[in-house]
């Protein structure tokens, strides 16, 4: 919880010290995730209004805000659904407009709330074949993650244990104490 909270902080933080596509963006991104709802949606509108013409902010980043409220709002399928416009775009190099790989990101783990597991593993196995359009990317780690859980769903234990390996090998210098980590490793042992 802490981390979220730090999130939100860090996130109201940067709209408070500049404006702009990028921040704006990445800001209400990282507000939803966190739980926190009201600004973004208010970020998104705006985004959308104050620039009609802008293909990649309208097609991506926008809908990215908007399926992240979805999801934390538990509206799944509306969360998938409002990523179909960033399809044709998301391998793209969106570093301005949105964080590399997070359409496929975000529809894997709403697959995974749905417990479908096959399209969730998809998504992450999209993320993990296309390591080169941002080798240092942290949604690709997170992507282990993603797939070891949708493999441990699926019940294909074998894959989802070299998966959770996988995770725990790149994060084997982590801070022990990050939620995240904490989590995988506790989900790992328990396929022991």
């Amino acid at each position: 919880m802490e981390n979220l909270a730090l999130a939100r902080t860090r996130a109201k933080e940067a709209i408070s010290k500049a404006r702009g596509i990028d921040v704006d963006m990445k800001s209400a991104l990282s507000l939803a995730l966190a739980g926190d709802v009201q600004q973004p949606e208010t970020i998104a509108a705006d985004l959308a209004r104050l620039h009609p013409e802008d293909t990649v902010l309208n097609a991506v980043s926008v809908p990215l805000i908007r399926s992240a409220i979805a999801l934390e709002r538990g509206n799944t399928k509306r969360a998938i659904d409002l990523l179909q416009s960033a399809n044709q775009y998301e391998l793209g190099i969106g570093y301005l407009y949105y964080p590399p790989f997070m359409p496929s990101y975000m529809r894997g783990q709403a697959y995974l709330k749905l417990r479908d597991s096959s399209h969730a593993a998809a998504e992450f196995q999209k993320i993990l074949n296309h390591r080169g359009v941002d080798a240092a990317s942290p949604t690709y780690a997170l992507a282990q993650l993603g797939l070891a859980r949708s493999q441990s769903l699926s019940g294909n234990l074998n894959d989802a244990k070299t998966a959770y390996q996988d995770f725990l090998r790149t994060w084997k210098d982590a801070d022990p104490d990050i939620p995240i980590l904490k989590e995988a490793k506790a989900e790992y042992a328990k396929m022991q």
